[in-house]
């Protein structure tokens, strides 16, 4: 058979499986593309893509292509849409068999509807959930209509009854012929209209791209300075690379699966130390894991208004709300600070992202999804169903049982006592 791995938010060799089944056929290519419509300007104002995803983006598949051409494979990238070069490129190499990680939400459902129509119907589809820690057919629930709508429920249920699936094994290289020449380049950022630019001197997240930059910082925040064993009296930080494990930005495009950070931890646990802090790495992949099934659960009801709750609240547009808001120049200076961190590199901390979201939603009265919306343009970890899903829980129609309204004075002086992070992004207005 000939097989074609179409790849998505799964952009890594190891632990892939797709690639692993696809490498059983005759012939094997992979099929990459930079689609048009992720980088268009959506209902809210906001370019989709923003220039810091937009370059850990290219950075990630131009390694994956590295990573392919180990094992003699090809990698055909494009930029444009799915539709007008996937149908042509299947013919062309005569595919049988499309190997894909199954995806459900908006967009891609739309994409991979329209190449469905333009293809041979009897090309085959094997479409596999590759995104998870649990997997959905380990799961304790007998569909995902019955998921928990709190986490604590799920999240238990799913620790006394669920392992952790194996990480797959590479097959070896295929033979060299199968690394045929390709035509297609990876686009520039200028291409795919973005100027270039440095990384901000005080960014938390001053890293690359790609499956091996993942498993480098693994390597790091693991086995070389031993934070993991810090993680959870750290993670409410906001300055510096080491306060969090920073991994989101890999889990988000795939560059690294969860499995592989879930039995890194493990070998941890067994190596050096297992406590609090190392678990709770762990409970955060299941928190990440839950917003993948709560949106799996209620499809595209997460982008709309009422959130999954299909609440009523008089949600405001207040144009110069969203700009204060967005430049940092807002009544409190602990959300400005995160806002200009955001605004200047792409990321923000935890902590900051709740607070920042609250104050948006609970305080300010807008509406939450403009937030959501800009969160998508700027950050560099987006993830649709991590994203959305937390923007609900924030914003009281989501999956918070005690619908929580965070005290930004006092979030700031818990976390930011000494005022430095405030100072370290609002310089300029403070002195």
């Amino acid at each position: 058979m000939n097989n074609l791995i179409w790849f998505r938010n799964d952009l890594r060799v190891r632990d892939n499986s797709s690639l692993i089944e696809a490498m059983k056929g005759n012939k094997v290519i992979g099929f990459y593309c930079f689609e048009s419509s992720f980088f268009e300007t959506d209902e809210f104002g906001f370019k989709r893509t923003e220039k810091f995803r937009a370059k850990f983006l290219l950075e990630t598949v131009q390694q994956l292509k590295q990573e392919l051409e180990k094992l003699n494979i090809p990698l055909f990238v494009y930029h444009g849409n799915s539709v007008d070069y996937l149908p042509r490129l299947i013919e062309n190499h005569t595919i049988d068999t499309i190997f894909l990680q199954k995806e459900w939400t908006r967009d891609e459902h739309v994409i991979l509807k329209d190449v469905k129509k333009k293809i041979p119907s009897y090309i085959k589809f094997n479409e596999v959930y590759d995104q998870f820690l649990y997997h959905p057919d380990d799961i304790p629930f007998n569909d995902f209509k019955s998921i928990p709508d709190v986490f604590t429920n799920f999240r238990k249920k799913c620790e006394a009854i669920c392992k952790v699936r194996p990480i797959a094994k590479l097959p070896p290289k295929l033979s060299h012929k199968n690394l045929v020449g390709t035509d297609t380049e990876i686009p520039t950022l200028k291409e795919l209209g973005f100027t270039n630019f440095s990384t901000h001197v005080n960014s938390a997240f001053p890293f690359k791209g790609g499956e091996l930059e993942a498993l480098k910082r693994v390597q790091n925040y693991f086995w070389e300075t031993k934070k993991l064993g810090f993680y959870k009296k750290t993670r409410n930080g906001l300055i510096g690379i080491d306060y969090s494990s920073k991994l989101s930005a890999w889990l988000a495009n795939g560059s690294i699966s969860p499995r592989t950070i879930y039995w890194e931890v493990k070998k941890f646990e067994r190596d050096i130390i297992k406590n609090q802090d190392t678990y709770w790495l762990i409970f955060e992949l299941i928190w990440r894991d839950y917003f993948k099934y709560v949106s799996l659960k209620y499809q595209n009801i997460i982008f709309k208004i009422g959130g999954i709750l299909e609440k009523d609240y008089n949600w405001n547009t207040t144009k110069i709300a969203k700009k204060e808001w967005i430049n940092g120049t807002t009544k409190e200076p602990f959300v400005n600070a995160n806002m200009k961190e955001l605004l200047e590199t792409g990321w923000m901390s935890n902590r900051g992202r709740q607070n920042v979201a609250s104050f948006w939603s609970k305080e300010l009265e807008q509406d939450w999804r403009i937030g959501a919306a800009y969160f998508e343009s700027m950050l560099i970890d987006y993830d649709v169903h991590s994203n959305w899903g937390n923007w609900m829980y924030n914003s009281g129609i989501g999956n918070d049982p005690r619908d929580r309204k965070f005290n930004i004075k006092r979030q700031a002086e818990m976390y930011d006592a000494n005022g430095k992070f405030q100072r370290l992004w609002l310089q300029e207005t403070l002195f």
